[in-house]
């Protein structure tokens, strides 16, 4: 059976686990996306200092398959090129970012009516671009998936159990 390009990518990426030096540059690249999205959602209000919210171990697995590893698979995945894949990666990055930041604007207008005050604001959506660039990033330079899943699920977790994420959903 002949695998399709992208079946092949995704496959391959999920098989993947990043080198020793792969796993610090995915921290660099981590970091710097963090920094990045605490200053836009700071500066702007998205973001703010909140108590604990209730029912951290719950939301930790929700948020590892829905949405960190199930937005990974696709944006990163299947759309974005391994080391060494493309001659043009940064094309197939941008695509996969935008489509990413658009899938927000998408489920805030459809199944996700309830998150569209946060959805499509326009710091959120600037942040959903800083971090799927910075995991599009991880994907790219490690050829594993698995950085992206974390940082995702990370960033998520953080949101809606201390930075008002919870409050601004429902």
């Amino acid at each position: 059976m002949t695998l399709t390009p992208y079946r092949h990518r995704l496959l391959t990426s999920l098989r993947t686990l990043p080198t020793p030096r792969g796993w610090l540059l995915c921290a660099a690249i981590s970091a710097a996306t963090l920094a990045l999205m605490m200053a836009i959602g700071f500066v702007t209000g998205l973001y703010h200092l909140t108590s604990t919210q209730p029912g951290l171990p719950l939301r930790m697995l929700v948020v590892f398959f829905i949405p960190a590893l199930g937005e990974e698979i696709p944006f990163r995945g299947i759309l974005t090129p391994g080391p060494g894949e493309s001659a043009r990666p940064w094309l197939q990055i941008a695509v996969s970012t935008v489509l990413y930041t658009a899938w927000h604007v998408f489920e805030a207008l459809t199944f996700l009516k309830s998150a569209a005050s946060v959805f499509l604001r326009p710091d959120f959506l600037l942040c959903c671009a800083v971090l799927g660039l910075g995991c599009a990033i991880t994907k790219r330079v490690t050829g594993s998936v698995w950085p992206a899943v974390i940082l995702h699920w990370a960033l998520v977790v953080v949101w809606q159990t201390w930075l008002g994420g919870i409050s601004a959903l429902s």
